[in-house]
């Protein structure tokens, strides 16, 4: 496998510029502009939109895979920082206020990556391997159940995310984390 040659620092830019100005136009449900007004909003020529992104599904899927980065990377400083039960919490709990926060990105994201369920599918085992350690850190000291699986957290985040536009989600998610907080607590015996 031939790895891609690293970006020049203009390039790099012009990415960035359009992967910013992409997130802030789909948070704010502007996902059916033309194709190529992404560059002209972004301040970039419609040439480095299609080198970078050649179609909006390719821009939808790398916006998708920074914000999957970043949860992955704040469920590891979470890990490095807190206690494992408070690392589960707080990642748990931090998920939900990001999806509240970040609605109509989210929905955005869903509606254009539909039809292309590998890059779901694969956000979702990193995802998943990032809460998977969270909670093997936790059973490792006690805290967590050693009998409940990844499954289960991650059927419980899916049902998050589907509900996530409806009336009183964040208090109804707030609510299911709490829930599978509560499952996961190792019970003395």
């Amino acid at each position: 496998m031939t790895r891609a040659k690293p970006l020049r620092a203009d390039a790099r830019r012009n990415r960035d510029a359009l992967l910013a100005k992409a997130r802030e136009l789909f948070a704010d449900g502007h996902y059916d502009l033309r194709f190529d007004d992404f560059a002209r909003l972004a301040g970039v020529g419609t040439g480095t939109l299609y080198r970078h992104f050649p179609t909006r599904e390719a821009l939808a899927e790398a916006v998708y895979r920074e914000e999957l980065t970043a949860m992955c990377a704040h469920a590891r400083e979470l890990r490095a920082t807190l206690p494992p039960a408070e690392a589960l919490a707080a990642f748990l709990r931090g998920f939900v206020s990001h999806l509240h926060a970040h609605q109509g990105l989210a929905r955005t994201l869903a509606t254009l990556m539909a039809g292309r369920s590998d890059p779901l599918a694969e956000g979702g085992r990193e995802l998943g391997q990032a809460i998977a350690e969270l909670l093997a850190a936790g059973v490792e000291e006690g805290a967590i159940r050693d009998d409940v699986g990844i499954g289960a957290v991650m059927m419980a985040l899916q049902g998050i995310c589907a509900a996530c536009d409806q009336p009183g989600a964040q208090a109804d998610a707030d609510g299911t984390v709490t829930l599978v907080l509560d499952g996961l607590r190792r019970r003395a015996s």
